[in-house]
């Protein structure tokens, strides 16, 4: 079978620092891949080089078995490729509605008629005159493709009903950091991807908030949706995922199913450290402050695996 995104090798530096280094991995259709690891370790960058926000400096990256490592990041999407970031990204001004029309933008065809046409220099001005003139007089297929699209949006904003629903036309800066997230997620789902990517879609939530968007992964699980997500919070990921990647100093030092990549040495050293030989090398504020974090992240694990 081919894998949904197959990345190889794949390498990026910034200034003799190597981000990521030598990565490969795949993500099967219908697959929930996490990417897990330290504050550092290339985790947002290797989405970035995913999703084309930034070139790969080696490497290759396919979707479908098509090469996207060369791609822009306007015809990524339009393969099928939607994210959302780590610092939460909508559009200030637009209201939540819009804000999730945004995310159809790419997959639209009666509205943006000569498409094609856009990558191409000297002929631009031809599909931008003809988007104005559907603007202007609309055309049947324009009519009906109206109808798709508020028939997506309601459909994304049914999904977060009791947090986005009373908002629907608010402006997106008057939400919550929390139902700014999301309507980020909202978005990305109204492209209909075949490969939904994750950056922290957590971050800056409390318990609650959390449990409510975990809730709203394991729906898109069960739907058969492909994402690739990297997340702080262990016991989501451990729900969550089918598999779990672990990165470090820009590369992958395990991999594989929930509940041995918990169980790695590697993982436990990456995260808490190198244990010191030596018995008395250790203060005792140290070895309380060690153990303390080893039992935090067993209990994250365990409450993912329950």
């Amino acid at each position: 079978m081919t894998a949904l995104l197959d990345v190889k090798d794949l390498q990026r530096h910034f200034e003799g620092v190597r981000a990521v280094d030598g990565v490969s991995f795949q993500v099967q259709p219908h697959e929930v891949v996490s990417i897990i690891g330290p504050n550092g370790s290339g985790k947002t960058t290797t989405l970035n080089l995913v999703t084309g926000t930034i070139p790969s400096h080696g490497g290759t990256i396919a979707l479908d078995g098509t090469r996207i490592d060369h791609a822009k990041t306007v015809d990524i999407a339009e393969h099928g490729i939607a994210r959302t970031f780590q610092n939460g990204r909508v559009f200030a001004t637009l209201s939540v509605a819009d804000n999730i029309e945004v995310g159809i933008h790419s997959q639209l065809r009666a509205h943006r008629p000569f498409r094609r046409l856009s990558h191409v220099f000297l002929l631009r001005w031809i599909p931008l005159l003809a988007e104005l003139f559907v603007a202007i007089f609309g055309t049947p297929a324009a009519r009906r493709e109206r109808g798709e699209i508020d028939a997506v949006v309601d459909l994304e904003v049914d999904r977060f009903e009791a947090r986005l629903g009373p908002r629907r036309n608010d402006p997106a800066y008057t939400l919550s950091y929390a139902n700014r997230r999301r309507t980020e997620i909202a978005r990305a789902l109204a492209l209909q991807p075949k490969l939904l990517v994750l950056d922290e879609p957590t971050a800056g939530m409390n318990q609650s908030e959390t449990a409510e968007v975990l809730a709203q992964l394991l729906e898109l699980k069960a739907a058969g949706q492909a994402i690739l997500l990297v997340e702080h919070k262990l016991d989501l990921v451990m729900t969550v995922s089918d598999r779990v990647i672990v990165m470090d100093g820009g590369r992958i030092i395990a991999s594989g199913d929930p509940e041995s990549v918990r169980n790695d040495p590697a993982v436990i050293e990456a995260y808490l450290g190198r244990r010191r030989e030596a018995p008395g090398s250790l203060s005792e504020d140290e070895r309380s402050e060690t153990e303390t974090k080893r039992g935090d992240l067993a209990d994250s694990a365990e409450e993912g695996s329950a």
